[in-house]
């Protein structure tokens, strides 16, 4: 086995210098452009090389799609039976619209400028993997409703499709989708082009970090399947004989109930959030996990304040448990994601 240092690790890697123009962060006396050896850092800094246009075009792409969220969460986002609706119609809606993308627009910006690039392309690869069906699910609110007059839940108000008008603040949200999707199509193309490293010190935890996430993700998609706001039901009693039937009212229609690209849609959503709870803890170097588990941990903790806005916006809606086990997954995936950023232990040595 290779000898190693027990400061630095393998002789090989402290024999090796980083890339011309490579910068070490995390160091005090790192300067931008010095060759440092990568013994001169402490285990957990970070080595960053050069960044590729391809991955801040991506971080561009981000921020653009968080820019036009951000303005598109304001203006009507459809009129559904001459019931003018906006994303952000309340102060307590406001949070929930502009959860996303003001993350967005802060990593984008971020990986723009090419500070810890992997950082931002993990969360905008992560991101951009629920924003397909996210996608197809708003395509399908937006111009298929007229042709299947239901009840929904639209913006937290309980509303029947039977017209729909697409407004403008849906126009600029669909347009922020699909910015999202390119961006995660050019942070994937831009991934195996970005160099940067670090000492390795999330890797004795990965595997815990990962059994974690994967038990969230789970729990997700299954509250995921059930309204995270509904309609309770009624209780008729009959006056003649006293006795009390059980009314089921019609209500908003769950992930999977819905036809067409809605359905498409869930299906899409639900496994990419599975699939990148799997994906994200295994991204190297660490601050790359940070970014996807950030990413998986605003879309799920945006989609259970969803639930809460509803129920607490509607005098017609109760808040249910598979959405309140929504909000608990989204701040678990906010745990995760602190976890994955204060949890540094050095690599073991390797002797027998």
């Amino acid at each position: 086995m290779p000898a190693r240092d027990a400061r630095s690790g393998p002789i090989r890697d402290r024999a090796r210098p980083p890339e011309r123009g490579a910068r070490v962060q995390g160091h005090p006396t790192a300067r931008r452009g010095a060759a440092r050896p990568v013994e001169a850092a402490p285990a957990d800094a970070v080595v960053v090389g050069a960044v590729p246009a391809l991955a801040r075009v991506a971080g561009v792409l981000l921020a653009v799609s968080g820019l036009v969220g951000l303005v598109g969460a304001f203006p009507t986002y459809l009129v559904v039976g001459g019931t003018r609706i906006s994303q952000a119609g309340s102060a307590g809606s406001v949070l929930v619209a502009v959860l996303v993308p003001l993350v967005s627009l802060v990593m984008g910006g971020v990986l723009a400028r090419g500070l810890i690039p992997k950082f931002g392309l993990a969360y905008a690869g992560v991101l951009a993997a629920p924003a397909v069906g996210q996608l197809l699910i708003e395509l399908y609110r937006g111009s298929s409703s007229t042709s299947r007059p239901a009840v929904e839940v639209v913006a937290g108000q309980r509303v029947l499709t039977s017209n729909v008008e697409i407004g403008t603040g849906w126009v600029l949200g669909v347009v922020a989708l699909g910015l999202t999707v390119l961006a995660g199509l050019c942070a994937g193309l831009a991934w195996g082009r970005t160099d940067m490293e670090d000492g390795g010190t999330l890797d004795p935890v990965r595997s815990s970090l990962a059994g974690g996430a994967v038990v969230v993700g789970v729990a997700t998609v299954l509250c995921m399947t059930l309204p995270a706001a509904d309609v309770p039901d009624r209780i008729v009693t009959d006056p003649s004989t006293g006795l009390e039937t059980v009314v089921t009212q019609e209500g908003p229609q769950a992930l999977l109930e819905r036809p067409g690209l809605a359905l498409l849609g869930g299906l899409l959503l639900a496994g990419a959030i599975v699939l990148c709870s799997v994906v994200a803890p295994s991204l190297r170097p660490r601050l790359a996990t940070v970014g996807g588990l950030l990413a998986l941990a605003v879309v799920v903790l945006d989609a259970g304040l969803t639930g809460v806005r509803d129920a607490a916006g509607s005098t017609q809606l109760e808040w249910t448990v598979p959405g309140a086990g929504l909000l608990v997954a989204g701040l678990a995936y906010v745990l995760l994601t602190v976890l994955a950023w204060r949890l540094r232990r050095a690599p073991s040595s390797g002797r027998g």
